[in-house]
């Protein structure tokens, strides 16, 4: 198992410690632990628990890595961040399940055997979204995994209301705050995310999926 918070990696080990069927052979705190251990590790696992979103190697970087050198090994994605609109990429990157980090503790015991037995685990309604997707010809998109350009909460409130059209003036005298401090945000935005520009921050915005885009319809010109 690898994840870099560590209760949830210490509750998950004694979770499952208790289970008959399992054995729990090492824990990892990111990608780039877990693959050392496996490259050290005299008994291999069968199943490895992975978390979405790590620092050093997160779960996507992992799993690529994972694929070439140990293409036997079967993988199950558990994310905070879990969407089901991120389906198909899991399976067109080869994990072999892909599930909530809030999953009920007997059917995550259920899902490691099935995978351990008959090599995938999705549900019908990840199938279903999967097909509805690949109907109406959706971009099959990744999930966000970088934790290097986590945003504060102030700057995500910034970021929205960047995405809405606010100008810094707007801005600054909706959050009662100074346009100078709210310069200081969009510039850290902006090294933070690697965009140059208020488009690539909207773009960045909706990729990441860091903002609620349900409140208001978006119509943004990205000329």
């Amino acid at each position: 198992m690898a994840d870099d918070e560590e209760l949830f990696l210490n509750g998950l080990r004694s979770l499952l410690e208790h289970e008959e069927k399992l054995q729990v052979l090492f824990t990892a705190g990111d990608g780039e632990e877990l693959l050392q251990k496996l490259e050290e590790a005299g008994e291999k696992p069968e199943v490895l628990l992975l978390d979405l979103r790590m620092k050093k190697k997160d779960g996507i970087a992992t799993t690529e890595e994972l694929k070439k050198r140990y293409p036997h090994l079967k993988i199950i994605i558990l994310s905070s961040h879990y969407r089901e609109a991120f389906v198909g990429y899991m399976l067109k990157l080869g994990v072999n399940a892909f599930l909530p980090k809030d999953i009920n503790p007997n059917l995550l015991r259920e899902v490691i055997i099935q995978v351990k037995a008959k090599g995938l685990y999705f549900t019908d309604d990840q199938l279903k979204g999967l097909q509805e997707q690949l109907s109406r010809g959706a971009v099959i998109k990744a999930p966000p995994t970088s934790v290097s350009h986590d945003l504060t909460g102030r700057e995500k409130e910034i970021l929205q209301l960047i995405c809405e059209q606010y100008t810094n003036a707007e801005i600054a005298e909706k959050l009662f705050i100074s346009i100078r401090t709210v310069e200081g945000h969009r510039n850290n935005l902006l090294l933070k995310t690697g965009v140059k520009n208020t488009a690539g921050l909207v773009l960045f915005a909706l990729s990441h999926n860091l903002i609620d885009w349900n409140e208001k319809l978006l119509e943004f010109s990205l000329k």
